[in-house]
């Protein structure tokens, strides 16, 4: 795909629409992980069955061979940041199971991430996973047109630190559209009145990555997985979105995921 070094494409009308049908993809792929997800199953059997899915709905896995992926989530556990590769790791009761996916339709790109609790997780481990998706839906708040895109970051950092969370600096959310990836970048911290300006008809994916430890991270020698190096757990929650009227409209959705929690015994999430 061609990229648009530094530049801001802002959307029409019509390519926000186009953008909100591949994120309601993104968002019934998630169901299917979410109803499939039981102790023992595999991860790579949670990316065959996401795969399936979106090539049988006439849209393509956008994270399946790009830069190098080889798979079409990023499946990752505990004290995997993101990037986490699917494989025979068998899930098990008390795990967290972040799972972040992507679907190109029609010429735009969805990407939606949920953070999973398998049974029953430590209660610092849940509150981790509430503060971080708590904070997803404080930075969309800020997402106006009277802010900057580092108002972003700073309340994602703010409310998490405020717990005793840390933020990872080294991931970010950044813009979407025909491609999957392009600017902004959107830092999960920040300064207020810093950065871009947030205008009408930009599309962003806002995505806090929290951490239970410290901030620090290291990536293994796959050049993907990114985990903790502390080796405590990490929460992921991420929404598209797009700055219409003068605030912010979620592309994406979590309808569906949880839904699929209230008919599968086995997983949560606050």
């Amino acid at each position: 795909m061609k990229k648009r070094k530094n530049k801001i494409v802002l959307k029409s009308e019509f390519q926000i629409e186009a953008l909100r049908a591949s994120n309601l993809m993104v968002g019934k792929t998630h169901e299917q992980i979410a109803l499939a997800i039981v102790p023992g199953v595999k991860t790579i059997d949670l990316d065959k069955i996401a795969r399936e899915y979106i090539l049988d709905s006439g849209a393509i896995p956008s994270f399946l061979n790009y830069r190098g992926f080889p798979n079409t989530l990023c499946i990752s556990v505990n004290d995997v940041v993101v990037h986490g590769i699917p494989s025979n790791y068998e899930i098990k009761e008390g795990d967290i199971v972040s799972v972040d996916c992507g679907v190109y339709l029609n010429g735009y790109h969805g990407d939606s991430a949920y953070t999973y609790a398998v049974g029953k997780v430590e209660n610092d481990v849940w509150n981790l996973m509430k503060a971080t998706k708590d904070s997803l839906f404080k930075a969309i708040g800020e997402a106006t047109i009277k802010n900057r895109i580092g108002n972003i970051g700073f309340v994602i950092e703010k409310y998490v630190k405020n717990k005793g969370y840390s933020v990872v600096r080294e991931m970010t959310g950044h813009g979407v559209g025909d491609n999957l990836h392009e600017p902004p970048t959107v830092p999960n911290y920040g300064k207020r009145g810093r950065g871009p300006k947030i205008q009408n008809g930009l599309t962003i994916a806002i995505e806090p990555m929290i951490n239970l430890g410290k901030r620090n991270i290291f990536i293994e020698e796959d050049g993907w997985t990114v985990r903790t190096a502390d080796g405590k757990p990490s929460a992921h929650y991420e929404h598209s979105i797009a700055i219409r009227n003068g605030k912010a409209d979620i592309l994406s959705t979590f309808e569906f995921i949880e839904e699929a929690i209230k008919r599968n015994n086995y997983i949560s999430s606050p």
